[in-house]
């Protein structure tokens, strides 16, 4: 477990206590900053005398996701997975949205807080060094903060000190334009990047993770504007991916990371998300360290894809195969059933999702019990299994040791070549440093210059204006694949201007026919597929190994039955009967809550938001 962990858990009654105050003193009804009374109530000479008490008080800013981020392709809505849950850009999507049922989002308590620190961290009795690591450390979390807020509402207003008695200026500001805020944000994150420490420790906020986050929003906010005319900002877009290519360029550099290997291209990349100890792993920039019966991690079993999240069959078609040919130009790759499907693919397929002869150790899972798995079916689910981040063992005090990675060194590989491609710079050199370096890890064949181009990543894109287009399609895959169920394909889609990618029907596994289907890979049937004018039998038959199959009645949508097919006796599994349209470029947006629009008039709503 991280010192950050530990502090936070067991020496947080101080802290805590001070937080606890400071929002006592400053909420009226809720955590809208349109709301709050000043924070001069609070005596912050009593707090900010050490540099303990900094730390401690940075240590409550601390908000990065945890096992979260492997069933967050589903929960925000991606082609990668799908959630039977609710989820709001689901639910934008097959209703009329407005911002009177649109009312999340527009919180600004963590912004209060760090404004608050910011004003009076220099206090404290310590040299002038720390006291730059720590304004460092806020400014890297206003900057976080912001980075959200500009994701779904575009222009904000910008705040950068505390509410005071007077504050009625900040209390009823309209707007500020994107590019201010993003302005802004850029010179926390400078900062920061200049002064934070660059060692920390373990579960702490250092300069690489800085670099990391800022390289990260780089890339975002590049492309982004490239993409989005609505901004009419793309003559600024240039120069932000020449910044991310730079920045992920002095991680890259630094001889810090590196990618873990081992040499086992069917094992490593997988140990990534199923590690009790990543501390010393030479690929992890920073992640959630956790020991069990002090801060447990377990992810929970639904990441699995049993409860509401499960993968879709367009991240698995994404797969190169394994001589890295598109799997897209296998003739009739479309009617491929689940064992055929996984052949010789991308090793990283096979450490993502529950495979042909894949075994399932961890009881209370799977009805069926544990063993040889057998693709578990069921209405509105895919059928396609998460493993990826699903802990297989039945060790509880295991499952709830292991850490979870949340910033990667491969993540900052991909940053560098996708904005090196965007700007139409990208190099065999860059490639080999880059791409090629995560192929190596897993056995596939190198990537070249002048790739072909894949008509199928083609269609989804057909907005890409780069001149090293080709190039730029199968970065977007690797990056898929590789950071694939990590939480990050929504905000790609989003970038991308690829909103229209998600009104394609989510489909699962592909059924030939109805009968007797092998889902295991030794060629012995396991599942027996009824239609839906039969019943289920009281007398199961038994496969040659002695197993009683598995029997589903099957239809289309509206019939009483198991599981739904595209076909009364083929197709693939569908889930939803209508996924909605995407409206541009309104739902790359969200509305600002109606009630805060009524609470400061000077709150305009923007891209069509009434």
């Amino acid at each position: 477990m991280s010192a950050i962990e530990y502090t936070k858990k067991n020496k947080f009654l101080k802290i805590g206590l001070f937080i606890g105050l400071l929002a006592l003193s400053t909420v009226s009804c809720n955590d809208d900053f349109l709301e709050k009374t000043p924070e001069t109530d609070i005596d912050a000479g009593n707090f900010f005398n050490t540099e303990g008490d900094l730390n401690l008080y940075i240590y409550n800013l601390y908000n990065f996701p945890s096992t979260g981020i492997y069933t967050a392709d589903a929960y925000n809505l991606t082609d990668n997975a799908f959630s039977t849950g609710n989820v709001e850009l689901k639910t934008m999507m097959t209703t009329n949205p407005s911002s009177t049922t649109i009312t999340g989002g527009w919180d600004w308590g963590q912004l209060r807080n760090v404004n608050f620190f910011l004003a009076h961290f220099r206090r404290a009795n310590a040299a002038e060094d720390r006291l730059n690591h720590f304004e460092g450390l806020a400014r890297f979390f206003r900057a976080r903060f912001y980075v959200d807020k500009i994701k779904r509402y575009s222009d904000v207003p910008w705040i950068d000190v505390p509410l005071e008695a007077n504050s009625e200026d900040i209390l009823f500001a309209g707007r500020d334009s994107r590019e201010t805020v993003v302005d802004h944000l850029i010179e926390d994150y400078e900062f920061a990047m200049n002064n934070v420490d660059v060692s920390a420790p373990k579960g702490a906020v250092n300069r690489w993770v800085v670099k990391a986050d800022y390289a990260r929003f780089l890339l975002y906010e590049g492309t982004f504007r490239k993409y989005h005319a609505e901004l009419n900002l793309s003559e600024s877009a240039d120069e932000l991916l020449q910044k991310a290519a730079a920045v992920a360029k002095e991680i890259m550099d630094s001889g810090t990371f590196s990618l873990y290997s081992t040499g086992k291209p069917n094992e490593d990349y997988g140990s990534l998300f199923a590690s009790a100890d990543l501390s010393s792993n030479p690929e992890i920039i920073f992640g959630r360290f956790y020991q069990a019966n002090v801060l447990n991690g377990d992810s929970g079993e639904g990441v699995f894809g049993n409860y509401e999240t499960y993968p879709q069959k367009d991240l698995v078609q994404a797969y190169l195969m394994k001589d890295g040919s598109f799997y897209s130009s296998r003739p009739n790759y479309q009617q491929n059933e689940f064992v055929e499907e996984f052949s010789n693919r991308d090793p990283r397929l096979y450490q993502t999702f529950a495979y042909p002869g894949w075994v399932l150790v961890r009881s209370g899972t799977y009805a069926q019990g544990t063993g040889l798995y057998v693709q578990q079916l069921a209405k509105n689910f895919s059928g396609y299994h998460q493993i990826k981040g699903f802990y297989n063992t039945t060790d509880q005090d295991v499952r709830n040791n292991m850490d979870v990675p949340l910033y990667r060194f491969a993540e900052v590989l991909l940053i560098y070549a996708e904005a090196r491609a965007e700007l139409a710079q990208l190099t065999q050199g860059d490639l080999d440093i880059t791409v090629n370096k995560l192929r190596d890890r897993v056995g596939m064949p190198h990537m070249t210059l002048n790739p072909p181009m894949d008509p199928v990543e083609a269609a989804k894109f057909p907005n890409l204006s780069s001149a090293q287009r080709s190039e730029l399609l199968e970065i977007r895959r690797e990056r898929r694949v590789e950071l694939a169920m990590e939480g990050l394909r929504h905000d790609d889609l989003m970038r991308w201007e690829a909103g229209k990618v998600l009104e394609k029907e989510p489909q699962g596994i592909y059924f030939a026919s109805l009968g007797k289907h092998d889902l295991t890979g030794d060629g012995v049937p396991d599942i027996y597929l009824l239609p839906a004018s039969q019943s289920i039998p009281n007398d199961k038959e038994t496969n040659s190994l002695g197993k009683v199959l598995q029997y589903y009645r099957v239809g289309t949508f509206g019939q009483d039955v198991s599981v739904f097919l595209g076909g009364a006796n083929a197709g693939n599994i569908q889930i939803i009967e209508d996924v909605g349209t995407f409206v541009a470029p309104k739902y790359y947006y969200r509305p600002i809550p109606q009630q805060q629009i009524m609470l400061n008039p000077n709150l305009k709503q923007i891209f069509d938001w009434e």
